[in-house]
């Protein structure tokens, strides 16, 4: 990378990825390779030498050692606070630039100024389509989701959602996932990052909706591409991530929704999952189901029992 005021500051944040960290990086400055650019990681206390390997492999990187667990809206918001750039690339650890990837993005921002973010086309390591646009959470959408409507009109301006999109075009859409996401010093200027009450999932939602009401609108550019594996930093932990997600969904549903807001959202989940638990009993009786159906009745009768008794503090019922 020239030796240059930097333009953009790329932001990572690790926890115990230490192998994935150092392949992140190394597609990384290799799409940096003509850009003015700084890079960030933020390491949340790892305890498998993620801190000394990047030192090692990656001299110029500037190292965030954190002595416990922030989180990752707390993380990012770390190094945002610290980075120079004009523009702020935050990405995960386990997603992997496509050579001009950076460029793309930083183009498409430069030519729509009321843009505020972008994200890129997220692949699977197989090369398909890993879908990275959504509607924002809401207790309609949880109804439209868990009655089916939005997969009978997916293309429905209020209750369709972007599942069945191709990903093929650019598009103003409501929030990209945080794998990979592109956005202006002003925007965290003016919003102030995450909301660091998340500890993780639903914090870019939040914060994207928080961008909109300010006024600028988040898109979606194909021209840009990144594979994204998912799930690394808590691939063997899923009884903790399971707690973290809904925690935060929760946590967001009352923030943006009030407390009947939270009831209706968790009561289309239980009436959801309830019809799924019972049609997945009845995939059961098919041999070559069986085992993908135990797998999915555990998880939805798991998700009733949860959504129908384990209720926030702050909701007093």
């Amino acid at each position: 990378m020239p030796d240059s005021p930097p333009m953009l500051s790329v932001i990572l944040v690790n926890y115990n990825t230490r192998e994935m960290t150092l392949r992140c990086l190394s597609a990384l400055f290799d799409d940096l390779r003509d850009l003015p650019a700084e890079v960030w990681v933020v390491d949340n206390a790892s305890t498998d030498g993620s801190c000394a390997a990047i030192r090692e492999r990656f001299p110029t990187v500037k190292l965030i050692e954190n002595a416990t667990n922030a989180g990752f809206g707390r993380a990012n918001n770390q190094a945002m606070r610290l980075a120079a750039g004009r523009f702020f690339m935050l990405l995960n650890t386990d997603a992997f630039l496509k050579p001009g990837a950076s460029q793309a993005m930083l183009e498409y921002l430069n030519a729509h100024p009321k843009v505020g973010v972008v994200g890129p086309r997220l692949l699977n390591a197989d090369a398909s389509l890993q879908p990275s646009c959504y509607r924002f959470p809401s207790p309609a959408r949880a109804i439209f989701e868990n009655s089916w409507l939005s997969t009978l009109l997916p293309n429905h301006r209020l209750i369709g959602d972007y599942r069945r999109w191709a990903h093929d075009a650019e598009r103003d859409v409501d929030w990209i996932v945080g794998a990979c996401m592109l956005l202006r010093r002003e925007v965290f200027e003016r919003t102030g990052g995450f909301d660091e009450a998340f500890f993780m999932y639903s914090e870019e939602a939040d914060w994207q909706r928080r961008i909109r009401d300010a006024g600028w609108t988040v898109s979606f550019t194909p021209r840009a591409q990144a594979t994204h594996l998912g799930g690394a930093s808590g691939a063997n932990e899923k009884a903790r991530i399971h707690r973290h997600f809904f925690e935060s969904l929760d946590h967001y549903e009352q923030k943006h929704h009030g407390r009947i807001g939270l009831l209706m959202f968790r009561a289309a989940m239980v009436c959801g999952c309830s019809i799924r638990a019972v049609l997945w009993m009845g995939a059961w009786c098919l041999p070559s189901w069986r085992a993908t159906a135990c797998e999915k009745i555990h998880l939805h009768l798991w998700l009733v029992k949860r959504q129908a008794t384990h209720w926030p503090k702050r909701v007093n019922l």
